[in-house]
């Protein structure tokens, strides 16, 4: 018995916690979900509860210590149940006889009703909450605002770069970015490609040839994973796909422009496919 007493009081624990904490964590519309689902869960607890005090005081019923603090309980019980004594099943007989088989007319018990009546009670509440003082499409809302909550989350993600790669960079052309391009490349780029790009230790990159391929993508893929053969660093670990993407597209701002002694020409010469010419984001 004193196995169902601590399982009893650790029900009775829970579900004072969950009770507490459900209303204080209901900020959102999912917080209003788990919310509800704790209060579900708090009733069933509560109901377990109950049983198992009724099993201790079947068990314990012909004991005399303790019966003042059970008789409460005992009554709640009998009120619930209204469960009629075997030894007055004649007063609830039924005149039917069906070959010897009798039936009694016994009252729906109270605990049922109380069941019954508050699905009823909570169906308003619902209909009310979600169908009249709503606009009544409780799905399509829900996946209208998961889908606003998607879309911010990927507008995040592309003005930090994080979702830039070599297969999804765009070429940039507006000033701000290519200014900050060209910080990036006379901090990181000059000592091997010169100032303005003619080449030193590393290639001409004003020119029509490319070692690596030309275009926004061929580039940001070389200044990303580097050329180490060659003595290129990898730049992945140092900049990020956007600052990448900046850098390559001051590269290409470069060609054509005729800086002083420039590196002779290395590599093919490269013509930029027609169905996979960048488009410029501004």
């Amino acid at each position: 018995m004193r196995t169902i007493k601590m399982i009893y009081k650790l029900l009775f624990f829970l579900s004072v916690f969950f009770f507490v904490s459900s209303p204080l964590a209901a900020q959102t519309q999912n917080d209003t979900k788990q919310a509800v689902m704790k209060t579900m869960l708090v009733i069933t607890i509560i109901v377990v509860a109950l049983i198992l005090w009724f099993a201790v005081i079947y068990s314990e019923k012909n004991d005399n210590e303790g019966k003042a603090f059970k008789a409460p309980l005992i009554a709640f019980k009998n009120w619930l149940t209204k469960s009629t004594p075997v030894e007055k099943e004649q007063e609830i007989l039924m005149r039917h006889d069906y070959d010897g088989i009798h039936e009694l007319d016994n009252k729906i018990p109270p605990w049922f009703n109380l069941l019954f009546y508050g699905t009823i009670i909570f169906g308003i509440f619902y209909m009310l909450k979600f169908h009249v003082f709503s606009d009544g499409k409780v799905q399509e809302t829900e996946y209208k605002v998961e889908m606003e909550e998607a879309n911010l989350q990927k507008h995040i993600l592309t003005e930090s770069g994080a979702l830039i790669s070599e297969e999804t960079v765009t070429l940039l052309k507006d000033a701000v970015s290519l200014q900050e391009g060209k910080e990036i490349f006379m901090k990181n780029c000059m000592a091997c490609h010169g100032a303005e790009g003619g080449g030193l230790v590393g290639p001409n990159l004003t020119d029509d040839y490319w070692i690596h391929g030309g275009g926004i993508k061929n580039i940001f893929k070389t200044i990303k994973y580097g050329v180490p053969q060659k003595g290129m660093i990898s730049w992945q670990t140092q900049l990020d796909p956007k600052k990448i993407q900046e850098v390559a597209s001051y590269v290409i701002s470069l060609h054509g422009t005729n800086p002083p002694n420039p590196k002779p020409a290395e590599g093919q010469k490269w013509v930029e496919p027609a169905d996979s010419i960048a488009k410029p984001k501004s």
